[in-house]
């Protein structure tokens, strides 16, 4: 028995101290063994090996003892006693009478009783125990035995309840149990079902014994006896004593008499009071418990919350108890060298084990403070030897790997703190968790999550005269931890086993066995060599070690030496006229580029480029970039693509390192500031005849440079990376691709960023077509039309890009044939949705830093497969290798958590100009060819267990923002280094929509007031480029730094993108519309009309995101270069894209005006305005334009009183006007329902009934009992956005100024209104009240949607019952949680909107 502390003989205090005794009187006798009852002297102990032995035991116990001692206490049992007596003694168990009415539950019954109420009632902490007998059994006779047992031991007899709010136990009289022992009949094919459903009974504690007994038979002396105890009740040493006793009593049975055994001493009740009394001394200063206390509060300081297990699946919220069980057998060898490494090592297997296995999660990627559990029996008085209880206690024991150590040292390390620990064992766990107050989730075991443990044989131990009993292992109900190692070592059998139990939510059953098969090779190995750092104890198998190093690496396919101009030249000889490039209305051949290539080429080089010097090149995307990298290759040099819209000084340093002669530049970008004192050739320009040929540079090796590309440099400075013509002719070789002659790839790529590798070489070198895509940023939109127009074949998007193109635009990829991404990890939603919008489309996913040559793995999903789960980096690519090592270059295991290193194909030559960068970089690869280089990538991964690699974070501070790489370190300099700046740093957040993004954090210079982040943010943008300057900018007193003075980088502040506290408001539902959408998209709650969008964290992805909604809401037609132009709500509501001029008092607001389905109509509520419904706009689906009426009296005209008829007329004439004929859709709220009812009863009468009448929490006619006139505390309300004022004493309202203010006080959209505005307002909303009372409704037939507001009911009852006698047709009604003026807010739309989604949609016309 090994589970949960059923193990026979768990380890106590006595167990460890007496097992290293052993060890040291075996050690210094010079003998095999010795048993806790030999005598030292008899085994030829002399007074001179009593010396050394009493020397030994000082040592490694670390105890005080004198040779004295040896001779009183001669054997290991008593010399073990001798030695406890220094221990804190516990406090006796004895019999307590009279017991108290309420009798508590012991610590650890107590936690047992909150999981069952915490989690129902299961099976998870049964200790099920199954004895096969064969032979003659009377089964009466065993079932008067078994009703012996249960009247022998209260535990079992014991049921739990309640009492004021604590749980209580209570013990029934043994003349009122009767405990049944049902017999079934089972064909072998049944019985094992019959067995597990007997085991996994279900108990209720509060009226059902804690023990479950069934005895099945499968043949005349085939018997199955199965035990089914709660845990609550019984622990595993008390398994040994149900069979015992049962055995006695069986035995008496027989013979029809009681058996005849000595009484107890004392029962479980009794030692729940004691460990109760016990506990209530933990204020007595040298109690046993406050010096338990004060140990573990320093032994568990600082203990880590959780340990990063391997896991094949994400820890989900909430544990469940679903688990797997492994059995493994180990080995005599194995066995040997645990028995060795306890017995040189002082100390016992439990220790040994334990040591293995904290090296084993140490090497797991669990870091090097490890948390452990085991158990210990928690019967340190003799009285409690016999009892049947639940008495183990759990002991977090802690094992500090770092350093490294050697394994014996190690070992060391872990009997000093076992020892400790054992001498504090009393403390219970529960206790110690409420002293600790770990944080607490439900997705957890508190304090440790994976228990240890190591029993000595022990079962039921069932002894039946005529019969031969085994007991089944022990089978696990259910998971209690993460993972839990069960050493279970039967002497009797000779026999060790490892039971692995682990939760099936987190691993896989592979993953679990590669766990327990390490951690037996980890204990062969450290036999071997205890000396051996547990760093270099090997993990892998043979076999493992092959795969990982040969079988999951790339395949190897022949690839001859070559450069890209031979490549290219070839594919231009033989198709001379198809298609390269396409740039809007300009073609090029391969014929055709190539000869302007060669033309520029030889101009090169008569301005002396030589053989590897960088060109650089400042050009947008065009036809012509492609003619100048081509034509820089062809005159044996490299190019240097540059960004133009990167800052000045930035380009000017990259264009010194480069020391190139000549700058090739686009002709807008020949004076470019960056320009100034180079010989600048423009690629487009008309070239004269050469003036004679000059002598051609010697063809390009394929180990010479053909471009370099500069990403951020983590010493403040940017890192140029040169990448050879074989590392691109390899890319373009690679079998993954699929491109040929005909397809047509699209290059959006900045040319400074490597995926243009793929956009350019890839495509020419295999024969297609490059189509180059327009200057600026590309949305869904956008896409869809270029592709469409050059019937593109293969788009590379950014994983950015991807996934917000992927939201809104999935089926633009449906005519490509792949689409490609990658420069950041992947959605796995976003290929999902492709994959489902575009069912004839591939998705491929790239991974592969600039050092690389674009890419090194690859994954991909083909027509018909599904995306499941997070997107992998993949597997390599042809010709290379990916390598997944730990700190000493060896490799891990699949599964476990290691840096990426790439060797092979594709790996640049290095860092220009910085060899010893390179150096450190680019190390020798110990697993290729002699010579051979790998690439350090600094990123983190695992393998599963199909050899596909995950990316899981980095191992320096590097960071991939939009596809960028970005060293935060580049950043800090130049932030440190601007005026007004003490000290900086940068790290990176993730906002609230979900992006990454950076946040820098300044502290200013002594006696220096603090900078204005705005001004730093726009002097970081003259030296950095925009994706490395910090969307926030926070200013502190000081960095907040660790005990150790270092940064504390987790106590930084989180940035806060927020609206300004006092900026205006929006003044029309459009304003409103767009406040609501910024917040959305940014994550942030509405934002002010001049809040600027990018000055709240927003950058390129998330603009085309918030474009892409404002499309979609208000209907208009609307670039991203728009928003660049106009980043705040005020401004972009008023360009005419949007159809706003800034304030809405029309008498028709067109809140979207195309659209092919039936027009929506939104009537005015009692004040004449439709600014309220503009939380609804984005909720009526694309296609319905929308038209929001307003009541002319608020822009002139009469103010005086309208009945509902003539309203209803005068909305209805300018409905016929913006649309002559319907079918429409109306609605209203409040009073705009009850006008919005008589229109459509109005048009019902003209024979055009509406599609559909939606109805807000509308009332017919005087139904309110409102009568013709409302009080100023129910007008004003009603008429200002639910504000309140008080009228001056003897006046009837209060002034319009007053109204005024308290509506800019509140914040709300009307105070962006005039006073004779707001007074108007109040005015109608006075004349409507007596226009409601005053009307009376006729009867209406079509179909009507009503909302009613449940919360605040009015006496009148809901608004739809009132409606019903005047409405014959279909009536649809919806209770929302909201009162009448919040049914149209915002906060109301969760529910609201998707009924009027789902019922505009049900009323739309077939197609």
């Amino acid at each position: 028995m090994t589970l949960d502390g059923t193990g026979a003989a768990p380890h106590g205090p006595r167990g460890a101290r007496e097992e290293i005794l052993r060890g040291l009187f075996a050690e210094v006798l010079d003998a095999p063994d010795v048993t806790p009852d030999d005598n030292f002297f008899a085994l030829g102990g002399t007074s001179m090996l009593a010396v050394r032995l009493i020397n030994r035991i000082r040592a490694v116990l670390g105890v005080k003892l004198g040779v004295r001692a040896l001779f009183g206490a001669q054997t290991v049992a008593k010399l073990a006693a001798h030695l406890a007596a220094d221990d804190p003694a516990p406090h006796p168990v004895t019999r307590v009478t009279p017991r108290p009415e309420s009798v508590p539950l012991s610590s650890g019954q107590r936690g047992l009783w909150f999981l069952d109420r915490l989690a129902g009632p299961g099976a998870t902490y049964n200790i099920p125990v199954v004895t096969r007998i064969t032979g003659t059994l009377d089964h009466r006779a065993l079932a008067a035995a078994l009703g012996d047992v249960v009247t022998r031991h209260e535990a079992l007899r014991t049921l739990y309840g309640e009492r004021d709010g604590e749980p209580t136990q209570r013990v029934l009289p043994a003349d009122e149990v009767r405990i049944d022992l049902p017999v079934t009949d089972r064909t072998p094919d049944t019985l094992p079902a019959a067995v597990a459903a007997a085991s996994a009974h279900v108990f209720d504690l509060t009226a059902e014994l804690p023990l479950h007994a069934e005895l099945l038979r499968s043949a005349p002396d085939q018997w199955v006896l199965v035990l089914a105890l709660h845990h609550i009740a019984c622990d595993g040493w008390s398994v040994s004593r149900l069979g015992r006793d049962l055995s006695a009593a069986y035995a008496a049975r027989l013979h029809d008499r009681a058996p005849d055994w000595e009484p107890l001493p004392v029962q479980y009740a009794d030692f729940a009071l004691r460990q109760r009394a016990a506990l209530d001394e933990e204020s007595v200063p040298g109690s046993p418990v406050a010096r338990g206390l004060a140990h573990w509060r320093t032994a568990l300081r600082d203990l880590p919350e959780e340990l990063p297990l391997p896991a094949d699946r994400p820890r989900p919220a909430r544990a469940d108890t679903a688990h797997g069980t492994l059995r493994l057998p180990v080995d005599a060898t194995t066995r040997a060298g645990i028995q060795h490494l306890a017995r040189t090592g002082h100390a016992t297997e439990l220790m040994v084990t334990q040591a293995a296995l904290a090296a084993l999660l140490t090497r797991t990627g669990a870091g090097t403070d490890i948390p452990l559990g085991t158990v210990v029996s928690g019967r340190t008085d003799d009285t409690l030897d016999d009892l049947i209880g639940f008495f183990v206690n759990t002991l977090v024991l802690r094992t500090d790997t770092s350093g490294d150590p050697a394994f014996g040292d190690l070992l060391a390390r872990v009997r000093d703190t076992d020892l400790a620990a054992f001498s504090h064992q009393d403390l219970p766990f529960d206790r110690l968790v409420e002293e600790l107050q770990p944080p607490r989730s439900l997705s957890r075991h508190p304090l440790f999550q994976v228990m240890l443990s190591w029993a000595y044989g022990g079962d039921l131990g069932l002894e039946l005269p005529g019969a031969t009993c085994v007991t089944d292992r022990a089978q696990a109900q259910g998971a209690k931890f993460d993972l839990e190692f069960a050493f279970d070592e039967r002497p009797d059998q000779d026999l060790l086993e490892l039971t692995l139990i682990y939760r099936t939510a987190l691993f896989d059953e592979p993953t679990a066995r590669a766990l327990g098969e390490r951690l037996l090779r980890l204990l062969d190995r450290a036999a071997a060599d205890p000396r051996q750092r547990i760093g270099a104890l090997d993990l892998l198998s043979a076999t493992e070690h092959d795969q990982v190093t040969r079988g999951w690496q790339g395949t190897v396919r022949p690839s001859a030496p070559g450069t890209v101009v031979e490549a290219f030249d070839a594919r231009a000889a033989a198709a001379p006229d198809a298609p390269a490039v396409v740039h809007g209305d300009t073609a090029l051949t391969y014929a055709e580029l190539a000869h302007r290539a060669e033309q520029l080429a030889r101009e090169l080089i008569r301005s002396k480029v030589t053989r590897d010097t960088a060109v650089p090149l400042l050009m947008e995307r065009s036809a012509d970039l492609l003619v100048a990298q081509l034509a820089v290759l062809k005159a044996g040099a490299a190019y240097l693509p540059l960004q133009p819209t990167h800052p000045e000084a930035r380009l000017r340093a990259a264009l010194a390192a480069a020391g190139s002669p000549v700058l090739l530049a686009d002709p807008a970008l020949r004076d470019h500031p960056a320009a100034a004192g180079h010989t600048v050739l423009t690629p487009g320009a008309r070239r004269t005849a050469d003036r004679g040929r000059p002598t051609a540079p010697p063809a390009p090796h394929p180990d010479h440079l053909a471009y370099v590309m500069y990403t951020s440099g983590s010493t403040g400075e940017p890192k140029g990376i040169g990448t050879t013509h074989q590392g691109v002719l390899d890319l373009a070789r690679d079998s993954c691709w699929g491109l040929g002659p005909g397809d047509r790839v699209l290059f959006h790529a900045p040319h400074a960023f490597d995926a243009s590798t793929y956009e350019i070489w890839v495509t020419l070198l295999n024969g297609g077509c490059v189509v180059v895509a327009p200057p600026g940023a590309l949305d869904g939109p956008a896409l869809t039309r270029l592709i469409t127009r050059h019937q593109i074949t293969h788009v590379h998007l950014t994983a950015g890009l991807f996934r917000t193109v992927a939201e809104d635009h999935a089926h633009c990829f449906a005519p490509v044939r792949e689409v490609l991404t990658g420069g950041d990890a992947v959605s796995g939603q976003a290929v999902a949705r492709v994959l489902a919008a575009c069912p004839d489309t591939a998705v491929r996913a790239l991974y592969g830093p600039t050092e690389t040559t674009l890419c090194v793995t690859q994954t991909s999903w083909q027509p018909g497969e599904r995306a499941d789960g997070p997107v992998p980096l993949g597997r390599p690519m042809d010709n290379t290798r990916a390598h997944v090592l730990d700190a000493s270059l060896r490799p891990v295991p699949a599964g476990v958590v290691g840096e990426l290193y790439l060797s092979g194909a594709g790996l640049a030559r290095g860092y220009t100009g910085r060899a010893a960068l390179t150096a450190e970089r680019f190390v020798a690869c110990p697993y290729g060819a002699p010579g051979e280089r790998m690439y350090r990538t600094g990123d983190l991964v695992r393998r599963d267990t199909e050899g596909r690699l995950f990316f899981l974070g980095r191992a320096d501070d590097q960071v991939k923002i939009r596809g960028y790489r970005i060293e935060p370190a580049e950043v800090e300099a130049a932030l440190a280094a601007l005026p007004g700046v003490g000290q900086a740093t940068v790290t990176v957040r993730t906002d609230p929509a979900g992006e990454k993004l950076l946040a820098g954090y300044v502290v200013p210079e002594p006696d220096r007031p603090a900078p204005d982040p705005a001004a730093l943010r726009d002097r970081l943008a003259d030296r950095l480029p925009d994706y490395m300057v910090p969307a926030a900018l926070l200013t502190l007193d000081a960095l907040p730094l660790t005990p150790n003075g270092k940064l504390d980088r987790r106590a930084l502040p989180a940035p806060r993108f927020a609206a300004a506290a006092h900026g205006r408001a929006p003044r029309g539902p459009r304003e409103v519309v767009l406040c609501r959408l910024f917040g959305e998209v940014l994550g942030l709650p509405p934002v002010g009309i001049d809040d600027g969008f990018f000055e709240l964290g927003g950058h390129s992805l998330l603009a085309t995101r918030l474009v892409h909604r404002i499309r979609s809401v208000l209907g208009v037609e609307l670039g991203v270069q728009d928003l660049f132009r106009a980043p705040t709500v005020a401004a972009l509501s008023a360009l005419p894209a949007t159809g706003g001029t800034g304030t809405d008092l029309g008498e028709v607001l067109t809140l979207r005006a195309d659209g092919d389905l039936p027009p929506v109509f939104l009537i005015p509520a009692a004040n004449g305005l439709s600014w309220t419904y503009a939380p609804l706009l984005r909720h009526i689906p694309a296609g319905h334009p929308v038209h929001a009426l307003q009541d002319p009296r608020l822009t002139g005209g009469d103010p005086g009183p309208r009945t509902v008829t003539d309203l209803a007329t005068g909305y209805l004439a300018r409905i016929r006007a913006l649309r002559p004929h319907g079918p429409y859709v109306l609605a209203g709220w409040s009073f705009g329902g009850t006008v919005a009812q008589q229109i459509a009863a109005d048009l019902a009468a003209q024979g055009e009934p509406p599609a559909l009448l939606v109805l807000f929490d509308a009332y017919p006619g005087d139904a309110l009992g409102w009568g013709t006139t409302l009080d100023p505390q129910t007008l004003v309300p009603l008429a200002l956005d639910g504000i309140t004022a008080e009228p001056p004493e003897g006046a009837d309202l209060p002034p319009a100024a007053a109204l005024h203010d308290a509506l800019r006080a509140a914040g709300s959209a009307l105070g962006s209104l005039d006073e004779r505005t707001v007074g108007r307002l109040v005015a109608v909303a006075r004349h409507n009240v007596r226009a409601l009372a005053e009307h009376r409704p006729g009867r209406y037939s079509g179909s009507v949607l009503c909302f009613d507001a449940a919360a605040g009911r009015h006496p009148a009852g809901p608004a739809s019952e009132n409606w019903r006698p005047l409405l014959d047709g279909r009536v649809d009604t919806v209770a929302v949680r909201a009162d009448h003026t919040g049914i149209v807010t915002a906060a109301a739309m969760p529910e609201v909107g998707p009924v009027v989604e789902a019922a505009l949609k049900a009323a739309a016309p077939p197609d």
